[in-house]
């Protein structure tokens, strides 16, 4: 009778343990879950853990903008259309590897927004004026004058490799426009509000523009390695006679030119990268 009993014992003990080691897990964790429900908790993260946002530097911005501007015919003004040859063959051929399109989105929330793109164009003129890099006798932008709009430079291949820029260009379907010390096209960074091109008329000549010390003080400004000149011997590169071109570095051995220039009669001033 004790054996019996003995053993009727140990069959509960195990009867129970086997279901405690099933239902007993899902019925602690309901309780805790219980006690958590509509509560907040805070918990401190470790910043040694968390990742990082892929930045460009200015150079490899230079480089993917002169790049993608090479893969396209970008819309030009008026004047440009007159003034600019026909470059076929004296830069190469697009591998299809870059893209520079019209952006229709509206702008994201680090880039500058359409109210504002006027008012920081005209303070990044001012820069520009204040290092001697651009004549003081420009009109200012407006969007009266003025069309803008979001551009977007990716390279294909690598798509985190990608800049947007807002380009300016005046209104050239106003009847009588004036021109006169006005700013054609510009082409500004939508992010750092840096500008990368400008076409101004000016009443400056050829012969008032120091061409060196204008592209020092613009590689400081755009925070650039030290450009060293461009020599070519091809006659053809720019419409006007009246030019320097320098190179800067990039990475991966990739150069990227840059192009001071200067149109006789129309007395318009450029800085921009050749494409």
């Amino acid at each position: 009778m004790k054996q019996k009993t003995k053993n009727a014992f140990f069959i509960g003990i195990a009867t129970f343990t086997a279901l405690l080691s099933v239902w007993g897990p899902e019925s602690v964790a309901e309780y805790q879950d219980r006690g958590r429900f509509n509560q907040i908790y805070t918990e401190t993260a470790n910043d040694s853990q968390a990742g990082y946002l892929y930045k460009l530097g200015a150079n490899e911005k230079l480089s993917i903008l002169s790049r993608c501007l090479n893969s396209q015919t970008r819309p030009e003004s008026e004047q440009h259309s007159l003034t600019h040859p026909d470059n076929a063959g004296i830069y190469p051929e697009s591998d299809g590897s870059y893209a520079f399109v019209a952006n229709y989105r509206s702008p994201l929330g680090q880039e500058i927004s359409d109210d504002r793109i006027f008012d920081k164009c005209n303070d990044a003129l001012s820069q520009l004026t204040e290092a001697g890099i651009l004549p003081d006798d420009y009109r200012e932008t407006d969007a009266a004058s003025y069309d803008a709009t979001l551009y977007s430079a990716i390279d294909v291949l690598e798509p985190r490799n990608n800049i947007a820029v807002w380009m300016l260009n005046l209104k050239s379907n106003t009847k009588n426009t004036d021109k006169e010390n006005r700013l054609m096209d510009i082409c500004m960074d939508a992010e750092d509000g840096k500008i990368y091109e400008f076409f101004v008329r000016t009443s400056l000549l050829w012969e008032d523009i120091d061409t060196d010390r204008m592209i020092e003080e613009w590689a400081r400004y755009m925070g650039l390695n030290s450009p060293a000149p461009y020599e070519s011997d091809n006659p053809l590169l720019e419409s006007t006679p009246y030019y320097k071109k320098y190179v800067f570095s990039g990475t991966g051995g990739e150069s990227t030119i840059v192009t001071i220039g200067f149109y006789e009669g129309i007395n318009e001033l450029f800085l921009k990268i050749s494409r």
